[in-house]
């Protein structure tokens, strides 16, 4: 076990976190964002399609990646990728989405978490790229947080998935575990996004959530994590964990 204090072996940590990763199923946002072709989790094959596709896909895909994470809040994982499925087979891009009305959204993405507000944010969100940003989603964090519903979670995703800007999003699981680690000190999850910025090699900012959420699904959870089965073992102080497995 790290002593705390002492400095995290970045390389070896995230080299073992994508060891783990190989061996699961992508988070539900991660998952639309590879299939629709986003920067951050494009495939190798991917390098060989057509220049007209691959700009297409770049295109849409930080649309789908910013209403999906707009469907994961407050959400399970296996709800959000279900109700974002249903709604990018009948609506994929703004355009697409103004022709639906409000009820058959909220139809589409039902069971998720406020589906009712998050029908009447999909709808705002789509009417202003198309008024104000000419049919794109904007690039910058200030013109995302400006958008109903967004926040400082899912703007920095969209920024890594579907841009590749390097950005920290921070969700329950990213927040829980980089205190575990001793790799920060903060209450709030917004707050931790900040002080990651401060210690996190720029390489792993975006791969961090997508790695964290993986391995606090499936190990280093709320509550007992697994730390008998933990692969970081030899790198976690195991900071504020007072009963584990």
């Amino acid at each position: 076990m790290r002593e705390r204090g002492s400095e995290p072996v970045w390389g070896e940590i995230f080299a073992l976190l994508e060891a783990f990763a190989a061996e699961h199923e992508l988070p539900s946002v991660s998952l639309i964002g590879r299939d629709a072709g986003g920067r951050a989790e494009a495939e190798p094959a991917e390098a060989e399609a057509s220049a007209e596709a691959s700009a297409k896909a770049e295109a849409d895909a930080p649309f789908l990646i910013l209403i999906s994470t707009v469907i994961s809040l407050r959400t399970r994982d296996e709800v959000t990728l279900a109700s974002s499925r249903r709604l990018f087979e009948q609506a994929s891009t703004p355009g697409q989405m103004l022709c639906l009305s409000r009820e058959r959204i909220e139809e589409l993405i039902y069971p998720c978490g406020f589906y009712r507000m998050k029908a009447g944010n999909i709808l705002e969100i789509s009417r202003r790229i198309l008024e104000e940003h000419g049919g794109r989603v904007p690039s910058t964090l200030s013109e995302l947080l400006a958008f109903p519903g967004v926040g400082l979670k899912t703007a920095n995703l969209v920024l890594g998935l579907g841009f590749g800007i390097p950005a920290i999003c921070v969700d329950t699981h990213v927040h829980r575990i980089a205190n575990r680690m001793g790799w920060i000190q903060t209450v709030k999850p917004d707050d931790s996004a900040a002080a990651l910025e401060g210690v996190l090699p720029r390489e792993y900012w975006i791969p961090v959530n997508r790695l964290l959420v993986l391995f606090g699904q499936n190990v280093c959870g709320p509550g007992r994590p697994w730390c008998s089965r933990c692969p970081l073992g030899d790198y976690c102080p195991q900071m504020g964990v007072e009963a584990f497995r």
